[in-house]
This record gives structure tokens, sequence and C-alpha cells, in this order.
């Protein structure tokens, strides 16, 4: 008998990794050499009978988001944008001489991110693309170029230059309307600003909008929650992200700003999702993955119905790379083979570039069992099932979530894994049998927010 959703969410909201990556970031540990780094690069672009996938680091905020996980800098100088500009040029410099390769394989999607990729303006924003997209292949009939916006800090001058670049969709910030729960986290939003650039932006031809809701923050209700969800889809965005709050002040100090009795918990904070879930479905929207919710015509949702959704470090895609290269400080690049990261501290970043070489922080070499789970807890993530290598990791499934089973959230036959409708909230916890990693050593001190 399946106990109570209270119950449930009382007995698995424990830390867990959110699985972006496998093997998560806490466990890398065998980092390539930059000559290592460069032939997986390199030997992965020749073997992918596909293209490959751009992301660009911009880590400037003019303020701070007191709800933010992301690496940023807090400034107000644009002074700043011009250098900065420069140094991720350079970087591109060296990889493409380094991997002529880049060149001749088409690039698929590209994607900013941030802090708040808005920060440069329309003119610098022009002068980091233009040079890079116009050195590369580019099938304008299968790309996709977006960029993740503030509406408070983005005008339609910006919009109109990386319209003009080829760009296609923007994700918008918004995390939560509600005016109080916008103070608290440091974000002040009118819903007329998200309107007018939502229009705006389709005014001009981008074929995707979409926005970024986070639940389980501080001062959110019930009644918040559903008039933050109902307001979404009146406006009718393509795409719509509905992140759990991701408490994790040991990292962000930030966050220590909430007090703990404003901050829903467990199954408080799930009804808050429940509840915001119910109106985006409602309303025809289709649940993508973990988090995310498209319209039944978006490329997301026919992906998901084909089989052939992806996940990366930018989060759920139509379009399957198995080569991500990351440009800009702290960014993170993948091929099969490894995890590659820049230095996280701008003045290392810029130090590197100065002496000519890349700007290596950390990275990790996939063993062969990194691989295979890797690619088994991707699966699961895309299409919530996924088959065993073989009969005895299926008995190993069986022991390892024998409660999740018997709570009816996991089923496990035929050699494969199946998550019901009732327990993809559960999602990550049922990813951790595939976390060989985490299993092995499990974390002396706080790593990973809740998993609810």
């Amino acid at each position: 008998m399946i106990s109570s959703t209270k119950i449930l969410l009382a007995k698995y909201d424990v830390p867990a990794p959110r699985y972006t990556s496998y093997p998560t970031v806490p466990y890398w540990e065998t980092s390539p050499t930059t000559a290592e780094w460069i032939g997986h690069l390199k030997t992965s672009l020749n073997e992918t009978a596909g293209g490959w996938s751009l992301y660009l680091h911009i880590p400037f905020c003019e303020t701070l988001c007191t709800f933010c996980g992301c690496n940023n800098i807090i400034t107000k100088d644009h002074k700043r944008e011009a250098p900065y500009v420069e140094m991720v040029l350079k970087e591109w410099q060296l990889y493409i001489e380094a991997v002529p390769e880049l060149l001749k394989k088409p690039l698929k999607n590209i994607h900013l991110g941030g802090g708040t990729p808005t920060f440069l303006s329309a003119e610098a924003l022009t002068e980091l693309l233009g040079p890079i997209l116009s050195s590369v292949q580019i099938d304008l009939n299968d790309f996709e170029g977006s960029i993740e916006v503030d509406p408070r800090r983005t005008t339609t001058e910006q919009l109109r230059a990386l319209r003009k670049l080829g760009f296609n969709r923007v994700s918008m910030g918004v995390q939560d309307f509600n005016p109080e729960v916008q103070r608290l986290v440091n974000r002040i939003q009118p819903l007329e600003i998200t309107e007018n650039l939502s229009n705006a932006a389709r005014d001009m031809g981008y074929t995707s909008v979409n926005f970024d809701l986070i639940y389980g923050l501080a001062k959110q209700t019930v009644e918040s929650i559903r008039a933050t969800a109902e307001s979404t889809v009146q406006l009718r965005p393509d795409r719509i992200a509905l992140y759990s709050f991701a408490l994790v002040p040991w990292i962000k100090p930030q966050q220590r700003l909430f007090k703990d009795e404003d901050l829903p918990k467990a199954a408080e904070k799930r009804e808050l999702y429940e509840i915001a879930r119910g109106v985006l479905l409602n309303a025809g929207y289709i649940e993508v993955g973990m988090d995310h919710f498209a319209l039944a015509t978006d490329k997301l949702s026919l992906a998901l119905k084909e089989n052939t959704l992806h996940r990366n470090f930018m989060g759920y895609t139509d379009q399957r790379t198995d080569v991500m290269l990351g440009l800009g400080v702290s960014s993170i690049s993948e091929t099969p083979y490894s995890f590659h990261q820049n230095e996280k501290l701008l003045p290392l970043y810029q130090g590197a570039l100065e002496e000519d070489r890349l700007p290596t922080l950390r990275g990790h070499i996939l063993t062969s069992e990194d691989r295979v789970r890797r690619q088994q807890i991707l699966k699961l993530m895309t299409q919530y099932e996924v088959d065993f290598i073989n009969s005895e990791q299926a008995l190993q499934a069986q022991e390892f979530l024998h409660e999740m089973i018997q709570d009816g959230l996991v089923s496990i036959s035929d050699n494969k894994m199946l998550i019901q409708e009732q327990g993809k909230p559960f999602l990550r916890n049922a990813c951790v049998f595939f976390d060989e990693r985490l299993k092995h050593k499990q974390p002396q001190t706080k790593i990973f927010s809740q998993s609810i």
C-alpha cells in the first residue's frame, strides 16, 4: 500500500545530487592534463557524426539575488565589459589553434549563461559573438542560439542584436511574481517588465520564449505560487523550468539572509511544486524530465515523445551533442572521455590567458565504469526508464531500492527500471543507485541540496 505523500516526502527528502553530470563535480578526481583534454576534444569531434555545443559564461551581475547559486561577480562597472570580451575571444583563439576540428564540425547550439549575460551591451555582445559565429559552420535550419536574461537588465537593442546574430531562444529569469517574495530575494521585477520583454522577443522572431521559476523560496505560500503559475500561463511561454530552490548556504553565504522559519520544508515545499505543476498541466503544458514543462508543440516535448531528449550542464535540450565546449571564467566543458572546468576566479582566468595557455582549474577523466553509469543516469533522467547492464545489476537494484519499490515509486522487471508516475518527484533518489562513487564514499560534509 502506497504511503501518504507527506510520509514519502519526509522519508526521501535527503541530500542528493542533481546529476547534471556523472561523476558529479565533488567526485571528480583524475584531472586531464591540457594535452589530454585537447586530445579528448579532438578525438570526440572526429568521432561524432553530428555537431557540437558551445557555452559562454558571463559572470557579471549588477545586484545579488539572494537565492542565487551561480558563479558571479557583483559590479556596476560596465568598463569591465570590453576586457572580458577580449579574454573570451583569446580563449576561443587558443582553442581553434589547438583544435581546428571545431571549425569543421557544425555548431548545433550556443548558450550564454551567467551571471547576467545582458550585463554586456548590444555592442559588446556583437563584438563577442560575431567573430565566433562567423568562423564556425552553422546550418540555420538546425541551430539554436539561446541566452539567459534578467528582464530588469535587458533591452530591446540587446535582443535585436542577438536576433541579428541568429539567436532564436530567450530564457527569462522570473522566479516568482509575488512582490514580497521578490523583496526577500532582492529581485523586484513587476510582471509588466517580463510581459513587455516577452512580447518584444516574439515580435522580433524569437521562436522560443522560456521562463525560469523557483519553488521553495522564502515566504512563498500556496496562494502566491498559484498566482505566479497562473500569471505565467497567461503569458504563454514555450518552456518553463520550475526549479527547486537549492539551499546551500555553506557554498553561497548570501542564502543565510533567509530565516529558517521563512522557508517551506519537505512536504510543504513539494506542495508548492504540485500546485504550480497542476496549473501548468491544466494549461496544456507537458512535463518534461525533472522540473521542466513545455507546450505540446515545442521541440522539447517532441524530443520526450521521440526518446531523443538530452540533458547536460545547460539543462534539458532537444539536441544531443557529445561535445560541449565552455568558454569564460568557471565554464565547464564535456566530451565522452572527460570533463574540464576553467578557473573560477577572474584574475586566475585572466592570468592564464595572458600566458597563452588554457585557463584550466580541474576536470575528470571518465573511467569505463563512469561512462556506463553516466549513460544510465542520463537515460533515467530523460526517459524515466533504463536498462540494466546485466541480471546482477538488476538484483542489486532490487536490494538497494527495495523501499522505493515497496512504496510504489519504482518498478523493476525484464532487466529494466521504470519510474512510476508517483515516483517522479523522487527521480534524484532513484539515480543514486547508479552513483557508485557516492555509494562508496559518502560525503563527510554538506555538499548537495535536499532532493525534494
